[in-house]
């Protein structure tokens, strides 16, 4: 009995240690956590509390620290991001915030985009996807400022070169992630997306890497394009929807 008393008072400052580790781990992190919640929050509606989403990325924070594996050669921080995003977006999607006629919206574009890319057999203009849906220029571009936010979850940043990526195959689980036929999925859609993003417009095309890639904001976009904010808005909403269609043409989930 005294044997077995003596090993738990001695493994004592051991857990103790570890739990503190912990704590000083998580509240290094809390800066990243507000960080990217920020960031998506400012691509949001306004219905969304930035405070949500600070909640859901600190239970991301705290699940990567405790999966976290030093021997994958990744650093925490990384690692940390990927998981932080993972469960900002998932809470999203559980909240359902979109309104249902703009998700119909931006179902409707994307057929019209696939249609006019087989009627004139190229990548449809603006003027050919609006015809599509058999309303007028002005309109559409209205349609694209309303679609915005829908698209939030759609196109995510792999950190692949200099061009944004889609992580269609969501957000894997750990075990998962290294298999040989994720890795090979991985490397086909990224295959897939470069010839999306090359068949795109040069404008669309730039402000995808603007926003996902260097993460800039609308304003600072348009401030280097020397466009309205409103019209990288609707260029944006345009290209991922762009390269939904593709994807959705192609890939076969």
């Amino acid at each position: 009995m005294k044997t077995g008393a003596h090993s738990i008072l001695a493994a004592l400052p051991a857990a103790n240690e570890a739990v503190a580790e912990r704590e000083r781990l998580i509240l290094e992190h809390l800066p990243q956590v507000k960080l990217i919640a920020g960031r998506i929050h400012d691509k949001l509606p306004h219905c969304v509390a930035l405070e949500d989403l600070i909640s859901a990325g600190i239970i991301g924070l705290i699940t990567a620290i405790d999966k976290f594996n030093p021997g994958r050669n990744v650093k925490l921080k990384t690692y940390a991001e990927y998981k932080i995003r993972g469960a900002i977006l998932d809470s999203l999607r559980d909240l359902d915030w979109a309104p249902r006629n703009k998700r119909r919206k931006a179902k409707l574009i994307e057929a019209a985009i696939l249609m006019a890319e087989k009627k004139h057999n190229q990548t449809p203009v603006e003027e050919e996807i609006a015809e599509q849906l058999g309303i007028s220029l002005s309109e559409y571009h209205e349609w694209l400022v309303e679609v915005q936010a829908v698209n939030l979850a759609q196109l995510e940043q792999a950190g692949n070169g200099d061009r944004p990526s889609v992580d269609v195959l969501r957000f894997l689980s750990d075990s998962e992630e290294h298999w040989p036929s994720r890795l090979l999925e991985r490397a086909e859609l990224e295959k897939l997306i470069t010839r999306a993003l090359d068949r795109m417009p040069r404008l669309e095309r730039t402000i995808l890497t603007l926003y996902y890639y260097e993460e800039l904001m609308l304003k600072q976009i348009a401030e280097i394009l020397k466009i309205h904010e409103t019209r990288v808005s609707q260029l944006k909403s345009q290209a991922i929807l762009r390269l939904r269609t593709y994807l959705k043409s192609r890939w076969p989930s």
